[in-house]
């Protein structure tokens, strides 16, 4: 009997949809409260997850999550790198 692996799911800030950890993207916040992209998922400080869609990006970016969520402010050129993050990966 094989043992089935658990797959992580994490909440999307923007859309509340309960995905696999590999289909979102992670920003963090650093002690520094710098806020940055973490693409390899293990970078300490303050997490929050946004779904690998354009529509969920510019959600977030209008409503504000991010910002609220990390208790940090998030630069507009954040959001245009994810959004560039998710338009080069869904070429």
């Amino acid at each position: 009997m094989t043992k089935k692996r658990k797959i992580p799911l994490r909440k999307c800030v923007a859309t509340h949809e309960m995905k696999e950890k590999k289909e979102m993207i992670r920003i963090v916040r650093s002690k520094e409260g710098v806020v940055s992209i973490d693409l390899t998922g293990k970078k300490s400080g303050r997490g929050a997850y946004l779904s690998k869609d354009k529509d969920a990006i510019l959600k977030a970016q209008k409503k504000n999550v991010l910002s609220s969520h990390l208790e940090a402010e998030v630069p507009d050129e954040l959001y245009n790198e994810l959004l560039e993050l998710v338009e080069a990966g869904s070429k």
